[in-house]
């Protein structure tokens, strides 16, 4: 199995390290973190295999930018980048907005999204 590089973009730091903690040392997937979306952004030119995106940014961390504005930042520099947008937001017409702007798919944070985003992440790769 070829290695995935990763990008985890969220502002939770918890977070970030449990995205690390859980995906880095798996097999088959190298992980990079991102506390902002800029940081993301230049980063782009690495190529990564998924970015997993979170909706909701602190504005002193992301500059004002939204993961919404994120993602269709990322989708002009390169449509070919699958990019699962992730949050505890809940609105049918969120996640419809975001799916129509280029999001591979959503996944709500709850108990389970890690096993959602394994998941997902072999779906990635098998395709």
């Amino acid at each position: 199995m070829d290695t995935k590089l990763i990008f985890f973009v969220d502002d939770d730091k918890l977070i970030l390290n449990l995205m690390d903690y859980s995906f880095n040392n798996r097999e088959g997937c190298h992980v990079q973190c991102f506390k902002s979306g800029e940081e993301c952004l230049n980063h782009l030119h690495l190529n990564p295999d998924l970015v997993v995106l979170d909706y909701y940014f602190e504005d002193e961390l992301s500059a004002g930018l939204t993961g919404r504005e994120i993602l269709k930042k990322i989708v002009e520099i390169n449509p070919n980048i699958p990019v699962i947008m992730f949050s505890g937001q809940t609105s049918d017409v969120v996640i419809s907005e975001l799916l129509e702007l280029g999001a591979w798919k959503y996944i709500k944070k709850d108990s389970f999204f890690i096993d959602t985003l394994m998941e997902s992440i072999k779906e990635i790769a098998a395709s």
